[in-house]
């Protein structure tokens, strides 16, 4: 008698390959469909620099004045003075007193930075031993609060900036000349009190400012015979004679 096996019966072995090829086929579909999903990789990025960073430089109108310029800037050449020079004068107080005005006087509106420089520059007289060159003329005008380059940003706001003198005290009033006399007669220090305002099409600020004010009279020998002249002035903060 002959058994039948399952596996010889007509139609199986067409059913198993039937199986199989699906069974393969679902298998590539299903890898197909995975590789869809997973995102393919980027290349690697370049590191992102960062934003340049802004210079906010604080604006000379709100500045607190007094502040020197670590690096002074050259002196301008001196050119045809756009005011009033010094005043022609014996009394080295009322010098003083114009010259701690005219140091914070100026108006972007009606002078470049050379014109400043160059009404300042008439009323500094140097000294014939050297010891109050130019380069201390420009320092301490720059520590007023403004050089040449804040002077051109200043221009496109049409600042300006008036002063008056609120006290003087001059020579013996001031400790220090007490404690260190002038080193010759007719050597005169003086320190004011300034009252400064500032104004621009944008900004008005107020404020005192100390300067001190060095004068040369008769009958010192380095002095005209007939006037004093300024020699010098401080509007450093370090540098103040109180």
């Amino acid at each position: 008698m002959y058994v039948l096996r399952r596996s010889s019966l007509p139609g199986t072995n067409n059913r198993r390959r039937w199986w199989i090829a699906a069974i393969a086929l679902l298998s590539v579909v299903t890898a197909l469909f995975a590789l869809t999903l997973t995102p393919s990789p980027t290349p690697a990025e370049a590191p992102v620099a960062p934003p340049p960073t802004l210079d906010i430089r604080q604006s000379p109108l709100n500045a607190s004045p007094g502040t020197p310029a670590q690096t002074p800037t050259a002196a301008p050449d001196v050119l045809i003075a756009d005011a009033v020079g010094a005043p022609r004068t014996a009394d080295f107080r009322k010098l003083a007193a114009a010259a701690a005005t005219a140091i914070y006087t100026w108006d972007t509106r009606t002078s470049s930075y050379s014109e400043v420089y160059s009404r300042l520059r008439d009323w500094w007289d140097v000294l014939p031993d050297g010891s109050n060159p130019l380069t201390v003329l420009v320092q301490e005008f720059e520590a007023t609060g403004v050089n040449a380059g804040s002077y051109a940003t200043l221009a496109d706001q049409q600042a300006h900036r008036s002063a008056a003198v609120e006290s003087l005290h001059c020579d013996s009033e001031l400790a220090k000349v007490q404690e260190r006399p002038a080193p010759w007669e007719g050597l005169h220090v003086c320190t004011a009190s300034v009252s400064v305002l500032d104004q621009s099409i944008s900004a008005r600020n107020t404020y005192t400012a100390p300067v001190s004010v060095m004068v040369n009279c008769p009958p010192a020998v380095t002095a005209p015979t007939d006037h004093c002249v300024m020699v010098g002035f401080y509007a450093a903060p370090s540098r103040i004679v109180y």
